[in-house]
């Protein structure tokens, strides 16, 4: 567990924040919608700065996870939303989620499941080489996903993620502190119905022309051109001095690609000059467009929720902070990115450690394989004297 360093000015607010020290599952409540669902326990992983700094790990294999917890209840109208917190895949993860939801209003963790309403769901979510950071939003009771896939991280280190949604309907989306987007809410998402629409009234005239291009009217067949065979026999060819006529029957060479073949005769292609473009029913306002300035801002936040399924646990959760201040998570980021650095040398020295006992390995089982080598050729000239002597007898 890493512990934040916030130096938040007297204006922001910390709501939430967890780094699983202590009696961490007195203050997480595990859902009881189904019997089956996977246990949390306590790690700091295989790599780490500190043994003692542990997050909550997915610990069985192909199993749903639902745990939440509850916080003070805010707005994010008129303020920033800042979703902080790490990840790390140490199993190396083949499919899986690794998301959190925040969400508000009336709320029972022990019914929390996937069908939860939520406010936002924000995190990296992998399955073969679906590879992406989620970030969904429920606008009026429907949950969007984004248009275009945002990058994630897969290899086994710790992740920080970061989201900031911002009262001025933007958002930006940083991992380990370097933006991966940013933009307007209303160009990444279907928050909106279109402004305006084809008119549905607009027809295309009957005597439009749709063809850029059109034959060239000037642009004859050459005589003859529909004479010259697609194929023709193989000059080349010799009958076989072995061919008879009476039992094989008649020789015939076998057919060619006529080089002098250039196909079905089309007439070369010029502009056409009726050509108007490709036609478009008009534009016209859009009676369902309804303008909303208050995209990503939810009247209420009170709970974060893990709802998960991973088919190959082993997912480390960690370092988690829900604020109004960028400048809190940046705080925290840097306290977690000196602890990503231990963790990344223990693993590189590890890694080197292993390379270098299986190339020590490998040396000895080639020396082993050369000596066996070795020593079954010395001894076939004795087999060999011995055979001798036996076929004398």
């Amino acid at each position: 567990v890493v512990l934040f360093a916030l130096c938040a000015s007297a204006a922001a607010e910390i709501f939430f924040q967890e780094d699983f020290s202590g009696d961490w599952e007195s203050r997480w409540v595990q859902s009881e919608h189904k019997d089956d669902l996977g246990k949390f326990t306590t790690s700091a992983g295989k790599y780490h700065a500190d043994e003692k700094d542990v997050g909550i790990k997915t610990s069985q294999d192909a199993k749903f996870y639902g745990l939440s917890a509850t916080h003070k209840d805010f707005s994010n109208k008129d303020k920033p939303l800042v979703v902080q917190y790490t990840v790390k895949h140490e199993q190396g993860i083949d499919c899986g989620g690794a998301y959190l939801k925040l969400g508000g209003g009336e709320f029972d963790g022990k019914k929390f499941n996937g069908d939860t309403a939520y406010n936002v769901m924000f995190g990296p979510d992998i399955c073969g080489m679906t590879k992406r950071t989620h970030l969904i939003f429920n606008y009026n009771d429907k949950n969007l996903l984004k248009d275009k896939d945002m990058r994630t991280e897969s290899d086994e280190l710790t992740h920080a993620y970061t989201l900031i949604v911002n009262p001025d309907n933007t958002f930006e989306v940083q991992i380990d502190g370097e933006k991966v987007e940013d933009g307007k809410l209303a160009d990444g998402w279907k928050f909106l119905e279109p402004k305006e629409i084809n008119d549905p009234e607009d027809k295309k005239p009957a005597d439009w022309v749709d063809e850029a291009e059109m034959d060239d009217p000037e642009d004859k067949k050459p005589e003859g051109y529909d004479d010259i065979p697609a194929k023709i026999s193989d000059p080349k060819a010799t009958k076989p001095d072995d061919w008879d006529d009476e039992s094989d029957g008649e020789w015939e060479a076998p057919q060619i690609d006529n080089p002098e073949y250039k196909g079905a005769w089309k007439a070369k292609r010029i502009k056409n000059p009726e050509y108007k473009g490709v036609w478009a029913p008009k534009k016209i306002a859009n009676p369902e467009y309804k303008e909303d300035n208050t995209l990503g801002q939810y009247a209420s936040f009170n709970w974060v929720g893990i709802d998960v399924w991973q088919v190959k646990s082993g997912t480390i959760f960690d370092n988690v902070l829900i604020t109004d201040d960028v400048e809190s998570a940046k705080a925290a980021l840097d306290t977690i990115k000196t602890a990503q650095a231990a963790e990344k040398a223990m693993k590189e020295e590890a890694d080197k450690k292993a390379k270098e006992e299986a190339d020590k390995k490998a040396e000895e089982d080639k020396k082993k394989a050369e000596e066996e080598a070795a020593a079954k050729k010395a001894e076939e000239p004795e087999e060999k004297e011995e055979e001798n002597k036996k076929e004398e007898l």
